[in-house]
Order: structure tokens, then sequence, then C-alpha cells
């Protein structure tokens, strides 16, 4: 089995050909079952309560092609040990033979391909000329959603905002550095105020951005939170929107989505399709300029997929 390194499975999933394997997938499909959720009790360390260890497997194949199996370890009393809370690796097999061909930089793959997810929602959902997109949260994720907007969208003007001015910072430097025209901002509303788009990708269990500062014709973009306890948007950000998610999964995990819907805000009837949906066509996506687009995203073991075989195939091609 070869083992492809984190610097390796990046260089293997630049944004056009990664959106270009997203779109595919979405159109073939796969076949993803629900993903398992372990809880591990943290136990106790010295006296003191550890926190527990999440533990998600998400396996996903085509018949006749590959199969994938993540596992993603997630524990929060890392911060303590001053290392990374969250862990992940890829697994890629034959889906035929059943034999281990790959084993990759899992951390990787989720955070492009979370990335392109995003942009492939807005390239369908933004306005061609989308020019200005806002960015609320500049972590791993969110600090590469500008590269992968740039390969649909001419985006030329980023505002950034994060609870860490100094992240916040960091990033803004990166990318003036790649040419953009890119801005820190001290508030969640000033990075909004404006923009073509708006992408929050964050931890949130409160709402970091209102309805009131969408500028109209806004398509506002929400990958952060992915438990029915997190949520970015407040409810009036959904109100009369046009809403699409990636898969219906989202529709019975997010707290995004749930409680608005248990408060009547929307019902599951008003959203208009999945990412799959779009990619596939037929389905109504922007009705006029100032109509206001929202995509959710959870996340999916076919978007994992789909990057794991592109990572495969350069190495075999290398």
């Amino acid at each position: 089995m070869k083992h492809i390194d984190a610097a390796a499975t990046r260089a293997a999933l630049p944004f056009g050909p990664l959106l270009d394997a997203l779109r595919t997938m979405f159109v073939e499909g796969c076949e993803v079952p629900l993903r398992h959720t372990h809880v591990i009790s943290g136990g106790a360390t010295g006296g003191t309560a550890e926190a527990a260890t999440t533990v998600l497997i998400m396996p996903a194949w085509q018949p006749g092609g590959y199969l994938g199996i993540k596992t993603v370890n997630i524990a929060p009393g890392n911060g303590r040990r001053g290392i990374p809370g969250l862990h992940s690796t890829y697994l890629l097999y034959d889906a035929t033979t059943g034999a281990p061909l790959a084993q990759m930089d899992g951390d990787e793959i989720t955070s492009r391909r979370t990335a392109a997810a995003s942009a492939l929602g807005a390239s369908y959902l933004s306005r061609d000329n989308a020019s200005h997109l806002a960015l609320l949260g500049a972590g791993r994720v969110g600090s590469l959603v500008p590269a992968a907007h740039r390969a649909v969208r001419p985006i030329t003007h980023v505002t950034v905002w994060d609870r860490d001015a100094d992240a916040a910072a960091r990033l803004v430097a990166r990318l003036q550095t790649d040419g953009l025209n890119a801005r820190a901002c001290t508030s969640a509303k000033a990075a909004v105020e404006g923009a073509d788009i708006v992408t929050c990708a964050t931890l949130a269990t409160e709402p970091v951005v209102q309805a009131a500062w969408l500028a109209p014709g806004a398509h506002l973009d929400l990958i952060g939170s992915f438990t029915p306890q997190m949520r970015e948007a407040d409810d009036a950000c959904f109100a009369g929107a046009t809403l699409f998610v990636d898969t219906d999964e989202a529709l019975a995990k997010s707290g995004e989505l749930l409680g608005p819907m248990s408060r009547g805000v929307f019902s599951a009837a008003d959203v208009r399709g999945t990412l799959a949906d779009l990619c596939r066509g037929g389905r109504v996506r922007r009705g006029s300029d100032d109509e206001r687009t929202v995509f959710k995203a959870v996340g999916t073991a076919l978007e994992d997929l789909a990057a794991a075989t592109l990572v495969w195939r350069a190495s075999q091609a290398a």
C-alpha cells in the first residue's frame, strides 16, 4: 500500500481539477452510507475529567471503481497538549478486489474538498460578476476559500473577519501577496457589508452573520457548522431565500437548518435541491440579481472519494 503524505496530497488537489472532479462525481453519484459516529470516554487524568474523543468513520464507493474510508478523530482536550484537536486519515481501496491502494492525508483532503464544494455551490448560485468575497473564519478551511472561489468567479476583493484578529491578519497578508485587494475587519458586520459572496467557515454555536448586513443579491455560503448544536446565520438569512444544501443529510443534522425549521422560518419542502441537482441541471437556481441565495453544506464522503481518486491518479502518473 502506497503512503501519500500531506505535501503530495495537497499538490494533487489544485482547485480547477478538484472542482471538475467534484462536479463529475455529483453527476455520476456513488454509494454513501450514513457516517458512523462513536464517542470514546475521556476518563480522568490527574484527577481532572478528560474530554471525550469523537470518532467519525465515513465510507463511500463506486462499484467497479474505488472504495474509500475516512477516519476522523476529534479530541477537544488536545489544546492542553499543544497538538491539533483533529486528525484524519484516508484509505483508498480497489472496490472490486478490496485490495488496499493508498493511505493519504485526510486533513488535506477534507479541507480542500470543503473549500472546493463551497466554490462549486457558488458557481451555480452567486452572480456571474461576483467580485467581493467576505470571509468569516480564517482557519484551515477558510484560508482556502478565496483561492477556490477565484477558480469560478472574478474575485478581486476579500474582506476577512475572525475572532482571532491575528489569524485574520496573517491570512490577509498572504492574500495580498497573491495579488488580491484584501483587508482584515474588526467586526463581522464590517466584513459582510457590500459583499457579493459571504462565506462562513467557523465553528460557531451562535450566529456570526445577520441578514440585515447582507447586500441585495448576496450569496450566503455556510460551510462551518456540521452538528445540531452549531449555527452561523440568524433565522432571517433563510426567510424568502433560495436555499440549496450539499446533500439531504444536512436537513437531519445541521443546527443551521433544524433551528429555523423548528421555528417555522421555512420547511424542508422549501429547499430547492442539493449540489447534485445543481450539477446535473434542471433546477431553478438564481431568479434575479437581487435574489438572496443560501448554500448550506455539512460535508459528504462523496467529496472525499472524488478528491482521493484525483490524488491516487496523480501518484500513478508521477
